[in-house]
């Protein structure tokens, strides 16, 4: 197997919002943003499925040498092998590739959040950075899309804490400010109970709020010109806003199901976005590149 059809599969089986969003891409951008996508799937598995810390940690260490290898030499790693053409082609920044690896990181050593400036690190380095490699990718005119990028990778995360609670509590983790918690008289013993009472609906209720704030933020700082070359992002939104929408019909049951859009649905909801950023893109008179 090529390194390029490792990523593919990495990414397909996910069944990730992210593949659905870049398959309206040009072939080689495709390519470089599903490479990025199986290097953020790689280094969150090794939390993920390792027991040990200790080895969790020497493989998050080999992550960072292979970093370091494809910038530099012959990277061993089928992903780091598809990432190597594209990391000068794009001007990909190591920096944020091992802000990503920082995040996965801080799973080993952190499951609880005092409050949200601490939890707005961990987005910002899991998500933010994953964004502003993703940019680079997309392409964009107007260095204010960077702060998009970031806006928008925070929504993102703050949407996956909403959605798996239970499975990051079955984990003994919690991704909700502790003193959001104590604020809406919440135990953290009943998130990891899975015991949802009506002061945990609100507490996510707040949190689904914030989210939506940080979804419009994003938009309003997307440049114009920006709006198509962005548009798998913008359709990558558009299916994790309805599966929050989804959530809250749902009364916030985060802790008894997780909440997921069928294939055939988030592949509808990113064509139709696309759609929209296209016409939208010639109404302006901007190249569809």
């Amino acid at each position: 197997m090529d390194p390029a059809e490792y990523c593919q599969r990495k990414a397909a089986g996910s069944g990730s919002s992210f593949y659905y969003s870049f398959r309206f891409l040009p072939p080689d951008r495709r390519a470089a943003i599903v490479a990025l996508y199986a290097f953020c799937r790689e280094v969150d598995d090794v939390v993920d499925e390792c027991t040990d810390p200790g080895v969790a940690r020497i493989k998050l260490q080999w992550w960072r040498e292979e970093i370091e290898r494809a910038f530099t030499a012959s990277p061993q790693h089928p992903v780091t092998r598809a990432l190597q053409p594209h990391l000068e082609r794009h001007n990909l920044p190591r920096e944020y590739f091992h802000e990503i690896i920082d995040g996965m990181a801080m799973d080993l050593d952190q499951h609880r959040y005092a409050d949200f400036s601490e939890l707005a690190l961990y987005c910002y380095r899991v998500a933010g950075a994953v964004g502003l490699l993703s940019v680079e990718i997309f392409g964009y005119r107007n260095r204010a899309t960077l702060n998009y990028a970031t806006e928008l990778g925070t929504a993102f995360q703050l949407t996956n804490i909403i959605r798996d609670v239970r499975e990051d509590a079955a984990r003994g983790r919690i991704y909700l400010p502790m003193d959001e918690l104590e604020r809406f008289g919440v135990a953290p013993q009943d998130i990891l109970g899975f015991h949802a009472t009506e002061a945990f609906r609100e507490l996510m209720a707040f949190q689904t709020g914030r989210a939506r704030e940080y979804y419009a933020r994003a938009y309003a700082r997307l440049p114009d010109e920006d709006r198509y070359a962005q548009r798998s992002g913008l359709a990558m939104a558009a299916i994790y806003e309805a599966t929050l929408n989804e959530i809250e019909r749902d009364g916030f049951n985060v802790l008894e199901a997780r909440t997921s859009l069928t294939p055939l649905r988030k592949l509808w909801i990113a064509w139709t976005r696309v759609r929209r950023e296209r016409r939208r893109a010639r109404r302006q008179g901007i190249a569809l590149t």
